[in-house]
């Protein structure tokens, strides 16, 4: 009877020791910080947040979605969540960034060098660098207007390949005989 006490309280202290270390900071930033990223990569208005220090795991949630200006407008969903690292947060969701009129799905965030003062945004094909100092504070975030359409977003898989737009393929109109394909892109609902 004695070894079954032992091994019930064994397995009590490994489950309060777990949930414990799932929530050991105070806030998110704190766990921003203390991974070497800057506190701005999330916004003002998070209502909470859960984070687990052994996988990383994290999810932050909004009073709703909404916009914050950097050198390009920045989106975050209701909900965000990621995998965060050392100077990284990967398999990242929930973060949309906008260029050239169009929306990008942020994938994972990086800093390579601390020393260099850059940070990297990776949308799948292309990787974008911004100086850390654009998000060395959380930004106010102005709340997405539930009336107004949804961002036209690009997807790509690996090998640049189009995974959740429709792609048109039309002869352009006739012009000293040339022979070419036009791409229409146009993001699904």
């Amino acid at each position: 009877m004695g070894s079954v006490v032992k091994i019930m309280l064994q397995i009590f202290l490994i489950c309060v020791s777990l949930l414990l270390s799932t929530s050991s900071a105070s806030t998110i930033y704190d766990v921003l910080q203390s991974n070497r990223l800057p506190i701005g990569l999330l916004p003002k208005g998070i209502t909470n947040f859960t984070f687990n220090s052994f996988t990383g795991r994290f999810e932050v949630h909004l009073q709703s979605a909404c916009s914050a200006q950097f050198e390009s407008q920045v989106r975050y969903d209701l909900n965000v969540s990621g995998i965060i690292g050392s100077g990284r947060i990967g398999n990242l969701s929930g973060m949309l960034a906008q260029d050239l009129f169009l929306w990008f799905p942020v994938k994972d965030i990086r800093i390579d060098d601390p020393d260099s003062g850059i940070i990297y945004f990776d949308v799948g094909f292309v990787r974008k660098q911004f100086p850390q100092s654009l998000f060395e504070i959380p930004r106010d975030c102005k709340a997405d207007d539930p009336n107004s359409p949804a961002p036209e977003l690009l997807m790509f898989k690996e090998g640049g390949r189009i995974s959740e737009n429709e792609v048109v393929l039309r002869p352009k109109e006739e012009e000293a005989d040339e022979e070419e394909e036009e791409v229409v892109y146009r993001a699904f609902s």
